[in-house]
Formats: C-alpha cells, structure tokens, sequence
C-alpha cells in the first residue's frame, strides 16, 4: 500500500479548511442531495463529500456508508487531492497503490474509485466528492464531466453559497438550486437514455389556512409538506419549492406510469406523516406531471411549465368534485 503523500502547501491547505467551520458539523440536506445523486446518477454503492483534516477523512455526508471518518494514511481521497482532476482508479485490485489496502481487502471492499477535489476560496484542496463501488469499472469522458460538474456544486456549498440554493424556510432546494441540479440531470438522462418525470405540486386550501390560522401556521404546513418530501422521496428523486405554496420533484430512471404510483403512495404517506402531528387542518396536493423522453429531450423550463398546466386542471378538476 502507498500512502497518499503531504501537499506543499499542507498548512495552508488545514487553516483553510478549519476556516470553513464545517468539520464535525450535523448532515445537511444541501450535501447529502449531491451524494444522494451521485450514487444514482453513476449507480455506485457509496457517494461522500470527504474532507481531508491532519490525520482522518471526515465524511460530511455520505449514502451507502455508516461510517463518519476513516484514518488519512488509508484514503484514497488523500491521493485524489494531489491531483488537479479526477482521480479515477477502475480496478483497486490492479493498481499499485490501493491493491492491499485495508479498504479493499476489507470493508467495504473497495474496487472502483473517482473522486474530484473540492477546493477552499483560495484553491487549496480540502476534500473531494467521490463514489465508490466493490465492482471493478470503467469510468468515461462524459462521467468524468458530470462528477465534476456535481462537485463544482459541493464546493459551492463549501463556500457559503447554501442561501442561493437551498430554501431558507424548509431547508430543502429552492428554484435556482433546482434548476442548477435538474438541468444538469436531464443532460445525464439524455446522455444515458434515462426516463424522468416531473410532478409539480400546489397544496390544496393553503389560502385558508394563512387566512384562518395566521402565517406561522402557514408556514409550518410548508414544512411540514418539504418533511413529508424527504421522508418518501430522499432516496429517488431531486425535489424543490419553486416559490409559496409550489412544490416540485424530479423521478430519475422512472417512466409516467412508475412515478404516477409512487405519487399515489406518497398521498397516503403525506396523510401518514400529518396525522400524529395532530393539525387543525388537513394537508392535500393537487399534481401535474409530465414525463422526460431522453431521445427528444426537452429544457427544464418546458417540463415545468407543461406540469404546472396540467396540475392546474387537476387542481380545478378537484374543486369541482368537492
């Protein structure tokens, strides 16, 4: 085993590190989106954005790993922040460097690696996003610039960028982070040949309660919906509030008739969630979808506003029945 060895500017690089404040901070939905995509999008088994302090890898956030941190001297991310690109290793077992590591004779039996450095403000190298797999794998142009792409993201993220992304409300993705991440996932879905959907929501009654209950309770149903959100659909989907009461989430991999269902389940888990937070009102949706043809893909804008006219007629259709 090789271990990775010290940047030049190694001082530099941990003092601007520890300016960030973020070592052993809580998860954040604002990372844990981007590993939750990058596992998918390159259908991997592990995704982290890793940061690189004196002695560990800490793991600001990570799917498909329990643990937090792992010793530096082991990292693979410690050789990536070496380098000025991806790093990509295809095969552990062949390469010098990593064949008798301890993460690849044991857990998690590491075999694929890439991972692209994450720079602080000054350009030095303080981590990396990076995806993992036990099977050997080849890794190409187009995957080496959608990695890239996702980690220019996390160094955003990095630097404070969160209130241009991230709704302050409910702490999920607002419009602009939405249209950053969806478009650059519809490139993909194109690219890859990709289904995708796009359900754009409208809470039902969101007027009364404001006008009956007051702002603060208005306000606590928009996150109580965001919450309901996460629970149903952090693991397979991009989802977002555009603005007020507009809510939005992206199905990747998934054709019209596999999202129509997931959205059926999420109504019966929306009420699911609601009913032990014991509301003097009841929280309902009204949807509008449309599905993404990768051989003749449209903009992000298009789908959105093909959705959102199509969750018009559902909302008025709704409102004749009742």
């Amino acid at each position: 085993m090789k271990t990775p060895g010290i940047p030049a500017n190694e001082p530099q690089r941990l003092s601007e590190l520890h300016a960030l404040k973020i070592l052993n901070t809580p998860a954040e939905e604002r990372f844990d989106r981007l590993t939750r995509l990058a596992k998918r999008l390159f259908n991997v088994s592990v995704s982290v954005v890793s940061l690189l302090d004196a002695e560990h890898q800490w793991f600001k956030s990570g799917d498909g790993i329990s643990v937090t941190q792992t010793a530096r001297d082991i990292s693979f991310c410690g050789h990536a922040i070496l380098q000025d690109d991806v790093m990509v290793v295809e095969n552990a077992c062949n390469d010098p460097r990593f064949y008798d590591n301890p993460l690849v004779i044991g857990e998690p039996h590491i075999r694929f690696y890439a991972g692209c450095p994450l720079r602080a403000p000054n350009g030095a190298k303080v981590g990396t996003l990076c995806i993992l797999d036990n099977q050997a794998r080849t890794f190409n142009g187009e995957d080496v610039c959608a990695l890239r792409d996702l980690a220019s993201m996390a160094e955003a993220e990095l630097l404070n960028f969160q209130a241009a992304t991230s709704d302050e409300l409910t702490q999920i993705s607002n419009r602009r982070g939405f249209m950053t991440l969806g478009q650059m996932l519809l490139k993909e879905c194109a690219l890859r040949h990709y289904s995708a959907c796009l359900a754009f929501f409208d809470l039902d009654q969101f007027k009364q309660i404001n006008d009956t209950f007051g702002h603060r309770e208005g306000d606590r149903a928009l996150m109580d919906f965001a919450d309901a959100l996460k629970t149903s659909f952090r693991q397979s989907a991009l989802f977002a509030r555009l603005g007020g009461d507009e809510f939005v989430v992206l199905f990747i991999d998934t054709n019209q008739q596999q999202a129509n269902a997931r959205l059926e389940d999420f109504r019966a888990e929306l009420q699911r969630y609601m009913e032990p937070l014991d509301r003097r009102y009841r929280l309902d949706f009204s949807v509008g979808m449309v599905e993404f043809d990768p051989t003749q893909p449209q903009p992000l804008t298009g789908l959105l506003s093909q959705s959102d006219d199509i969750m018009y007629q559902h909302k008025k259709a709704r409102r004749q029945r009742h």
